[in-house]
């Protein structure tokens, strides 16, 4: 018996080995906090689960309507009083500001990692960064060029395309409660929002235009994001470039001209960067809530942030929008809490089944690690420390 095991007996041996152990477990958590940390930030599926976990369905959705109607602002007073009158040339800026604020995060290795090139083909990339240069392009020049009834009513038309996308697209049916709701929701936005029909025929078509490619944009941007390992930012990295490109393509084509002799004073320029942080939260913001709900969702969402915003006018600012209007949004609100309570009950019913069929698996396991733990207890029994 040596020096020390003569000093710490039988007992210090112990209490020496034990905190040998101990050092072990804390060395080993800490290396799988590392590597978690790891998987969490520099891997898409990783970056993907921290997403799905900080940003559910409410969080997205409700940073979606904050930051939508901070940008309805902020873009009142771009094309209002500072009189930027140049819808595409202000989409392109917005998607500048964007590209350069990820590309900050990028070189802070903030930005999340983006699936393999292999597991997405830049075909897909490159037609989702078309199709939303396409329907955030034409949507504003609609609203340039038709009233805001008619520019409603081409809103309105998108969620049954949506619908019709979806199930020619992916056989993705909707049930007849869904159908229903959906209707009276559209009906009530309509009654709420359509005032008047004055368009002209330019209007009309790119309305008409702007609804496929709209569509097409919502849908994509869902699917891709619960398909695959795509996390908002890094899909919106991958596609802003494309998207730019196709911006300069349009804005000589749909703007008016003399952007470049615009008043680019530091109050005007002020306005316009304050609208591209905005235009830079509101397609994130917008992506998240794609990400986590679903193409109509987002649609019904928006409709939702034109009835509260008509109401919030009514009840704080006095403005009297009619009570045909105050009806048709009330009973548009209505169709979007059963429609949210439909979502909700699916979504717990989907749930549970995926519970049940997991039961089983955990049932036929849970007999090994017993077996293994009495082995264990065994063991210790027999050979003492």
């Amino acid at each position: 018996m040596g020096v020390w095991e003569s000093i710490l007996g039988r007992d210090g041996r112990r209490f020496v080995k034990r905190k040998d152990s101990d050092a072990g477990e804390h060395g080993r958590a800490l290396e799988e906090l590392r590597s978690s940390m790891y998987s969490d930030f520099h891997t898409s599926e990783g970056a993907k689960r921290q997403q799905q976990r900080l940003c559910g369905p409410f969080v997205a959705m409700t940073f979606n309507f904050i930051v939508a109607v901070g940008i309805i602002m902020a873009n009142k007073v771009v094309m209002g009083k500072v009189g930027f009158n140049f819808p595409v040339a202000l989409s392109l800026i917005h998607y500048v500001t964007s590209w350069f604020l990820m590309a900050i995060f990028k070189a802070l290795s903030l930005l999340p990692a983006a699936p393999p090139s292999k597991a997405t083909p830049f075909s897909s990339l490159f037609v989702l960064g078309v199709v939303m240069a396409l329907a955030t392009g034409l949507a504003n020049v609609s609203l340039q060029h038709n009233s805001v009834g008619f520019y409603q009513m081409a809103k309105i038309a998108v969620t049954p395309t949506i619908v019709l996308a979806e199930f020619m697209l992916f056989s993705k049916k909707v049930s007849l409660q869904k159908v229903i709701t959906l209707g009276i929701v559209s009906v009530g936005v309509a009654v709420a929002t359509v005032t008047d029909l004055e368009f002209n025929f330019f209007g009309a078509c790119v309305a008409l235009a702007w609804i496929v490619p709209s569509a097409v944009n919502k849908i994509l941007w869902s699917n891709m994001q619960q398909t695959g390992n795509w996390t908002a930012l890094a899909l919106m990295w991958k596609t802003s470039p494309i998207t730019i490109f196709f911006f300069m393509v349009l804005m000589p084509l749909l703007d008016p001209p003399g952007v470049l002799s615009f008043g680019w004073n530091w109050n005007n320029v002020a306005a316009i960067i304050i609208s591209a942080l905005f235009g830079f939260l509101l397609q994130w913001s917008g992506a998240l809530a794609l990400g986590a709900t679903s193409a109509t969702s987002h649609v019904v969402l928006g409709q939702f942030k034109t009835c509260v915003i008509m109401l919030g006018g009514y009840i704080f600012f006095n403005s009297d929008p009619g009570m045909v209007s105050l009806f048709g949004a009330v009973v548009a609100l209505c169709g979007m809490s059963f429609y949210t309570y439909l979502n909700l009950r699916d979504s717990k019913e989907s749930s549970a089944a995926a519970i049940k069929q997991l039961l089983p698996k955990q049932n036929s396991f849970s007999l090994k690690p017993k077996t293994i733990i009495d082995e264990e207890d065994n063991t210790d029994a027999i050979n003492p420390v």
